[in-house]
């Protein structure tokens, strides 16, 4: 017994001298992640499909505030038994800030982040031109496997949009949405503009130098 309370012990200390080194290390690094999200719908035979990929390259102004920009990939699809309904690639640019907070002294933050994303593209099947930007409200984890890599998920808590739709014949229509987080409909983005077009979870890996 007097050994696995020891063995504990030295793996405690272990983990709080890594979280102290990572923390007191972190002002003036630098970090490259990028961000993966996935969500998939699916109602009778109408499925919808959303992807986005985006990396990140971001400082650390202070050792628990960083600062950063995203260039990503967003890939959103609409399709059934009849053929492809919807087909849209989006390009996505996105300044973001963050604050991190280390939870009881060990290797895991809890970070609250706010991001601008200016997203914008085109239809392939109806050629409708997409633009959208905004803020949103985000939080995650993030668990420092090394002083110089992490796993990060984070999940959107609130967004506010305005997404243009611009089709090849007839009037742009613009939308203003705010609300909190929601698991967002592909369909809405062509119908009425309102959705967030990311995905509200995402998973990354973190690489800082």
């Amino acid at each position: 017994m007097k050994k696995i309370l020891t063995l504990a012990s030295i793996v405690l200390m272990g983990l709080t001298v890594k979280a102290q080194e990572v923390d007191q290390g972190l002002k003036g690094a630098w970090f490259v992640t990028s961000q993966f999200g996935y969500q998939q719908t699916k109602t009778d035979d109408v499925k919808h499909t959303n992807l986005s990929v985006i990396p990140i390259v971001g400082t650390f102004i202070t050792p628990s505030v960083a600062v950063g920009a995203g260039l990503g990939y967003i890939n959103m699809k609409s399709e059934s038994d009849a053929g492809t309904a919807a087909k849209t690639d989006l390009i996505v640019i996105q300044p973001l800030a963050r604050k991190y907070w280390n939870i009881g002294g060990s290797s895991l933050y809890f970070f609250g982040q706010l991001a601008a994303p200016i997203i914008t593209g085109k239809d392939k099947e109806s050629d409708l031109k997409i633009n959208q930007f905004g803020l949103t409200l985000s939080g995650g984890f993030d668990y420092f496997v090394t002083k110089y890599f992490s796993v990060e998920f984070s999940y959107n808590l609130a967004n506010f949009t305005s997404t243009t739709l611009d089709p090849k014949d007839g009037s742009k229509t613009t939308v203003t949405n705010f609300g909190l987080a929601h698991m967002a409909n592909v369909d809405s983005a062509y119908a009425v503009g309102g959705a967030n077009l990311t995905t509200p979870l995402a998973v990354g890996f973190k690489f800082i130098f």
